[in-house]
């Protein structure tokens, strides 16, 4: 499933084939580019994606990125406890993805920053890929998270002594001097400016002697600041090299060929890749949160703002407006969860998707809640009550069932109860005076796991919080096929 970033189209997914699981997200190339742009984040990245706020919409090519979050702290891509099988499972995934697109590693392009600088410089070496942008990167990894990032350091390497220091320091200074990607084009940006430039870049320079394509693009402009600064008043200069890359000219004196582009191309091998890995699957009974507070379209004053919910099965909660992070809620054992803003909403309508989270990582369907924050002032109407959700007595919870399948419980007090499954509604049943209902679908249904969202609704139509019937048909139950 793809959810919209601008105007590209993101799949989030996780691959989890190798020794380590590995998150990222994937955009399809436009126009046909026969290209594949894998992008590394750096360390103040938002959840830890880098160029991943739209920045890098209008380019052409196929766009990975991969997060550096193993075990809940960034690694550089590189290691945990000096086990580099955090880099084994990265390398494995780019070239998974390489390899369903039908590209080869000279039209593959490492880019990254700061820490991503480092590991597209890593990667691009040391598994021979054609084209690498690396901006201001650290060399000595070792004594730059020790310094900068304690808690990373000891995540990394586990214990921080000075030999682990200087063995992480030598990682890619080593890789440099012995790499056989002499043919690489490597771009590499940095600045005087750069207060990490004289320890972290400068020394490492003449390392690069040799490379056939070795280019260094030094900033000099009077704006920059300090080593953050380098990237910002540097992004014309790097989504220029970028668009020349990913159309197959690398700046070297000679001709070069461009275009190649191929628009009918199948792409039923990375649309294989990705249906298999993406967090929200086609076949994923991972039902969506529900939404108890506020109501929809409602009133709430700046201070009293508070959403509050059931998200069955997640372990969090993930909320985003205008695409933008807000936050993410923990769910209780019970399934409630709820937020409140750190800092007062503006005033105003807002539109909040959420989602939920499974302990494996995969995400539930997107929800929306509109509502408005007014002045503090002004009083919300009341939140009407809602009824109690229904106890479902049949089918067996994670049973096999089928071909047919018969709901059967209790929902005292409700009138109507109501039937739905990922967003589709399939029927609703009367309550008798006794509370028991009774439904049956009248179909067979189709093999594979379900997750039924069965909710109770008054005389209203206000509905309560879902119960979930999860069944499985087996494959032998399986309805023919014309």
């Amino acid at each position: 499933m793809s959810q919209a970033a601008k105007s590209r189209q993101i799949v989030t997914g996780v691959d989890d084939s190798g020794e380590v699981p590995v998150e990222y997200r994937f955009s399809h190339a436009k126009n046909g580019n026969r290209h594949l742009l894998v992008v590394f984040a750096n360390l103040a990245a938002t959840d830890d994606y880098g160029w991943c706020n739209g920045i890098l919409d209008k380019t052409q090519s196929n766009i990975l990125w991969i997060r550096d979050v193993f075990d809940g702290r960034n690694t550089y891509y590189l290691c945990r406890n000096l086990d580099f099988a955090v880099e084994r499972s990265v390398a494995a995934v780019i070239t998974r993805v390489m390899n369903a697109l039908g590209l080869t590693p000279e039209a593959c392009t490492m880019f990254g920053g700061s820490k991503g600088g480092s590991a597209a410089l890593y990667f691009g070496l040391k598994y021979g890929f054609g084209n690498i942008v690396s901006v201001i990167p650290q060399f000595r990894v070792g004594s730059y998270v020790r310094a900068e990032f304690p808690a990373g350091a000891q995540h990394m390497m586990g214990a921080v002594t000075d030999e682990n220091v200087r063995y992480l320091d030598a990682v890619l200074p080593d890789l440099v001097q012995r790499s056989p990607n002499r043919r690489a084009n490597i771009y590499l940006l940095s600045s005087p400016q750069d207060e990490q430039f004289p320890e972290q870049v400068e020394p490492f320079l003449p390392l690069f002697q040799g490379y056939e394509n070795f280019n260094l693009i030094f900033n000099d402009s009077v704006l920059i600041e300090n080593h953050a600064k380098v990237t910002y008043w540097s992004i014309p200069t790097i989504m220029g090299l970028i668009g020349m890359l990913v159309s197959g000219i690398a700046p070297r004196i000679g001709m070069v060929k461009s275009g190649g582009e191929q628009p009918g191309r199948d792409t039923s091998a990375i649309d294989g890749y990705l249906s298999a890995t993406s967090q929200i699957r086609d076949d994923s009974v991972f039902p969506r949160p529900v939404v108890l507070a506020p109501v929809h379209e409602g009133l709430l004053p700046e201070n009293q703002v508070l959403l509050a919910g059931t998200a069955v099965g997640a372990v969090r909660v993930s909320l985003w407006e205008n695409g933008k992070y807000l936050d993410s809620a923990p769910v209780a054992a019970d399934g409630s969860w709820s937020w409140e803003p750190t800092t007062p909403m503006p005033k105003g309508r807002h539109a909040v998707r959420l989602f939920g989270v499974a302990p494996s990582n995969l995400h539930s369907d997107r929800v929306e809640i509109v509502f408005t924050v007014v002045d503090r002032t002004v009083v919300p109407a009341a939140l009407p009550s809602r009824p109690h959700p229904p106890v479902v007595v049949s089918p067996e919870f994670h049973g096999q069932q089928g071909p047919a399948v018969q709901f059967t419980g209790f929902a005292p007090g409700a009138a109507q109860v109501g039937f739905r499954e990922r967003g589709a509604v399939l029927g609703v049943c009367p309550v008798a005076q006794d509370g028991a209902w009774f439904w049956d679908a009248g179909w067979a249904w189709p093999e594979g796991p379900h997750a039924v969202e069965v909710v109770a609704l008054d005389v209203n139509g206000v509905e309560s919080a879902p119960a979930v019937a999860s069944f499985t048909v087996p494959g032998m139950y399986a309805a023919p096929r014309f």
